[in-house]
């Protein structure tokens, strides 16, 4: 047996024996895992698979272990994650900082900030947001107007940012901030990362259709951030957004291979709803299920085709941002099919006449919605996918 597939049946065995039965479901809205200062667990399952999968440092199982992380290779990594895919087990933690901050900073952080700033995050003791998009910069970010003034051994940041999801739940942010307003857009803006808790922070959760408030509206009154907290070079912050970007991209696009409860599995609910499909029309609704479940397979594929190719050293960078238009607007088109599957049971609002499955299917339908613009609105991806991916030219 070679060294991997020893490593495969290792990784099988610890799972089946650390993944509680309970962790290998879909996970409900309110039972998600998010780390950070104050770690909330819906019960005692859920915290026994987040110490365990922590204490093993699969967290970041391909991070450096010095940093808290497996230490896994590529190739490794890929094996387990197969395996969590295999038993369907729920992600131990969510957390936006491992997802995005954490690989830039891995590249482009000084030493200090990686040990300061990486191993909380494999601990799952820090909750981050993202502080990009802001009233008049979303899908033209680089139009941002929220300053850092150099204040000598600090910046002084003013300025607010919309659409922080869980803003008023996290306990850093990693913002955009502009800190040569003489510079050209693009040039004159720095990434810092700050403490949510600093003074002159005040963060106003925002309504939303579907009935939850993740998104904010964060507001900076002469913030102090010091300058051991700026993130590569100054006025340098754009080409590292960019590079996060990606990482988000790259997470968005994988929404779908684990439990989460965003994800629904289509021809399960086309068999409950629709068990003897009679007459044309609710025969020419199961060949639209059957269409979307097969483009959704093609996706899943092309996904693992794309981890091959990386780990073989393949540069795949630019098609994160057809991958995430692709995943998008796939689970958009795959919440219509459901609605007129399942008809007025797919419009439900309170437990009162809908159960709790369909009350979901409700909101995951108006957040599909919201899917195809944050991390970058499906009109950006394709300017992105004919520029940077197809180089075609600027049309002037």
């Amino acid at each position: 047996m070679s060294a991997i597939e020893q490593f495969r049946e290792q990784t099988r065995r610890w799972l089946e024996a650390n993944c509680p039965p309970s962790q290998r479901k879909a996970i409900p809205e309110g039972e998600l895992v998010w780390g950070g200062r104050e770690v909330a667990f819906p019960g005692d399952d859920a915290r026994v698979w987040f110490e365990r999968m922590r204490d093993k440092g699969w967290f970041c199982p391909d991070w450096p272990v010095e940093y808290g992380g497996g230490g896994l290779s590529p190739e490794y990594n890929a094996v387990l994650e197969s395996e969590l895919r295999r038993l369907k087990c729920r992600p131990p933690q969510i957390n936006l900082g491992i997802w995005m901050l954490g690989p830039v900073l891995l590249e482009f952080g000084t030493e200090e900030q990686k040990k300061a700033l990486l191993t909380p995050m494999t601990r799952g003791e820090v909750r981050w947001c993202q502080g990009f998009s802001e009233p008049n910069a979303g899908s033209d970010l680089a139009s941002l107007k929220t300053s850092a003034r150099d204040a000598g051994d600090h910046f002084v940041v003013d300025g607010s940012k919309i659409w922080t999801s869980y803003g008023d739940k996290s306990d850093w942010m990693y913002a955009l901030v502009r800190t040569d307003p003489a510079a050209s857009k693009h040039t004159g803006i720095s990434l810092i990362v700050l403490d949510m808790q600093s003074p002159g922070v005040s963060v106003a959760p925002i309504d939303l259709i579907s009935g939850k408030s993740a998104f904010c509206q964060v507001f900076f009154d002469g913030v102090k951030v010091p300058k051991s907290q700026l993130i590569g070079p100054l006025n340098g912050g754009w080409n590292l957004a960019k590079r996060l970007l990606q990482h988000e991209r790259k997470a968005m696009s994988k929404f779908g291979e684990f439990s989460l409860p965003t994800h629904f599995h289509l021809l399960p609910l086309v068999r409950e709803y629709l068990p003897d499909a009679q007459g044309l029309g609710e025969q020419a609704l199961v060949a639209r299920a059957v269409a979307c479940a097969m483009n959704e397979q093609a996706y899943t594929l092309t996904v693992q085709r794309m981890g091959e190719e990386a780990r073989a050293g393949q540069d795949v960078s630019g098609l994160m941002s057809i991958m995430k238009l692709v995943h998008t607007e796939q689970e958009r088109d795959k919440f219509e099919v459901l609605l007129d599957v399942m008809g007025y049971q797919a419009l439900g609002w309170d437990a009162t006449a809908f159960s709790a499955q369909q009350q979901a299917i409700t909101r995951g339908w108006l957040n599909s919605f919201a899917l195809t613009i944050s991390g970058g609105a499906s009109e950006i991806q394709l300017n992105v996918i004919a520029k940077r991916v197809l180089g075609l030219p600027d049309v002037k």
